[in-house]
């Protein structure tokens, strides 16, 4: 019989991530979500095989903490959904230099920061994912808008890319994830598809992905997309 599998989904407190959590507890994954702030909906998935624990990712007080108490803990799967669109529809001329860069740090560099200290926390040849976005890449950018944050996705993108290069003999595999335009809180009520069409799409392509190295740029019918 197949061991079960662990996976460690950062930002799970509503959207997405707690979809994520739902779909792999029913997937019989062990589960370690993380909120910011205490989460109704993760309190009301209460489960044997769920471990709920509380961080900022953007706090590396807060992240080297949540390592400490995951001491022992290993993940086939590091997910980092946690990201900001704070005023994604301003030009960015017109977004303050400080809003801007909060939303470079929470989308880009607070994501790779915490893959890499909890990169001796993955099981051999695991799946370190990142939640990006169609909206990161360069080449598709042909209708503009969102600027602030599609570039913090680009650049999440090419610091995701780095961050396996520079690990690559270690054998683990890189997923930048587009989870599709979702009816959520930040994709709006005319969005084309619900979370769970989402979720269980993103989950087939990680359990598609798990064991194999390299980088890989998918959306959630596991499509690649152009960098």
């Amino acid at each position: 019989m197949a061991s079960q599998k662990n996976a460690l989904i950062v930002g799970a407190s509503r959207g997405l991530g707690l979809g994520l959590v739902e779909t792999f507890l029913q997937r019989g994954w062990r589960v370690t979500a993380t909120q910011r702030s205490a989460s109704p909906g993760l309190a009301a998935l209460a489960d044997d095989a769920l471990t709920i624990e509380t961080a900022d990712i953007d706090d590396d007080a807060a992240v080297a903490a949540l390592h400490d108490r995951l001491a022992g803990q290993s993940f086939d799967l590091v997910f980092v959904v946690a990201g900001v669109a704070t005023q994604a529809h301003d030009p960015a001329h017109a977004v303050p230099r400080d809003v801007a860069a909060q939303v470079y740090l929470t989308n880009a560099i607070s994501p790779v920061r915490f893959a890499e200290v909890f990169l001796d926390r993955l099981a051999p040849k695991g799946l370190v994912a990142f939640m990006s976005s169609i909206l990161g890449s360069v080449g598709l950018n042909d209708s503009g808008g969102w600027e602030t944050y599609r570039a913090s996705k680009a650049a999440l993108n090419t610091l995701a890319r780095s961050f396996e290069i520079r690990h690559r003999e270690t054998g683990f595999g890189v997923l930048l994830l587009h989870p599709g335009w979702v009816r959520t809180e930040m994709g709006g009520a005319d969005a084309d598809i619900d979370v769970a069409t989402s979720v269980t799409g993103m989950a087939d392509v990680i359990a598609a992905r798990l064991g194999r190295t390299g980088t890989a740029y998918l959306d959630y019918t596991g499509k690649t997309l152009d960098w």
